[in-house]
């Protein structure tokens, strides 16, 4: 279990598509002391995967980061989750399709929701386009199943399979989104 006290620990709650994808840059980054999948975003208390994929909860599968503000930002958090999506794409995360794919931060107070908004503006500046990312005060989350944690670790080759076949993959690092 990480050691929790050497600071404030803060969260920050990403939707963006299948969240094994999501899940992962934010493993590799210095200051995240947990990335769990779930989901967020419906009134349901327990929804499962299976009710969630078919689109009958009204929740977006969501990765719940913890992490030290010392170390790093939640600015720099969102600049990965940017980078991790396509923020113009409204039905959905690349193959994955449906409200439970789309893209979605919840915001865990006014900081948050201010610098999500400041982000998105400058976004649609530079790219002139319309970003699709609903921006939503947070509720709960649920964790999802234990199969889901870390998928990429665990399984490896079908994580890759899945990075590739989804199309994420195949956005190169000059088609990511930046701000």
């Amino acid at each position: 279990m990480p050691d929790l006290s050497y600071g404030t620990m803060e969260e920050a709650y990403f939707a963006g598509g299948c969240f094994w994808c999501m899940e992962k840059p934010y493993h590799l980054i210095e200051g995240v002391i947990s990335a769990e999948s779930g989901y967020s975003g419906g009134k349901e208390t327990a929804p499962t995967y299976e009710a969630v994929k078919r689109q009958e909860t009204g929740h977006r599968e969501t990765v719940k980061i913890v992490f030290d503000p010392g170390v790093i930002s939640f600015d720099e958090l969102l600049r990965v989750y940017f980078e991790s999506i396509d923020p113009f794409d409204g039905g959905g995360q690349f193959i994955d399709r449906g409200h439970s794919y789309t893209c979605a931060v919840y915001c865990t107070g006014a900081g948050q929701r201010k610098t999500v908004e400041e982000a998105i503006k400058k976004i649609e500046a530079d790219y002139r386009k319309k970003v699709c990312v609903s921006v939503e005060d947070f509720a709960f989350f649920v964790r999802a199943e234990e199969y889901h944690q870390n998928y990429a670790a665990k399984n490896e080759e079908a994580y890759r399979t899945e990075y590739e076949v989804s199309g994420r993959a195949a956005v190169s690092e000059n088609d990511r989104v930046k701000y």
